[in-house]
């Protein structure tokens, strides 16, 4: 690894710090990530949404070897999350897949209808399009029909497309 090379690494914290230390990082001139959620949280008089970290404790950093000092700074960090001795990398594409996960369309928002045609957006049958048979709480059952055989594939919704013409 070149010595100005800046790379993702994964930072523990202390219990429940992920947001200040996050705050102090960037303060610092160091640059972060940290996957935030909404989830609904109750208390006795009232429901609220709150962002959340999505990985407790985490805080993804990048930065060169002559930084980690920096880092260990910085209050409430704990440590470096190691691999095979070294601070453990994470690499760009997993990063931007945590972002593409964290940005996906809210599945409460979409209708669609059994008997309809649509289309897979993700995964592995990216691009496939089958008739919409059953519509569950997350997911939907397509019939995709190629090559004469049926599949019938079971995908979260927000891997799908309803096409309008169909």
């Amino acid at each position: 690894m070149d010595a100005g090379t800046k790379n993702w690494h994964v930072i523990y914290t202390a219990p429940r710090a992920e947001k200040k230390v996050n705050e102090r990082l960037l303060k610092q001139g160091i640059e972060t990530y940290l996957p935030l959620q909404k989830v609904l949280r109750q208390w006795s008089d009232r429901k609220k949404k709150v962002s959340v970290p999505l990985f407790n404790s985490y805080v993804f950093v990048r930065v060169d070897p002559q930084e980690y000092l920096k880092v260990w700074q910085v209050t409430g960090f704990a440590r470096f999350i190691y691999y095979l001795g070294k601070p453990a990398v994470v690499r760009q594409f997993e990063i931007d897949n945590i972002k593409k996960f964290l940005t996906r369309e809210l599945v409460s928002d979409i209708k669609f209808d059994i008997n309809k045609k649509a289309e897979i957006r993700d995964g592995p049958l990216y691009g496939k399009s089958g008739i919409i048979e059953q519509i569950g709480k997350n997911t939907i059952k397509i019939n995709i029909e190629q090559l004469g055989i049926s599949l019938i594939a079971e995908v979260q919704k927000a891997s799908v497309r309803q096409l309008n013409n169909a």
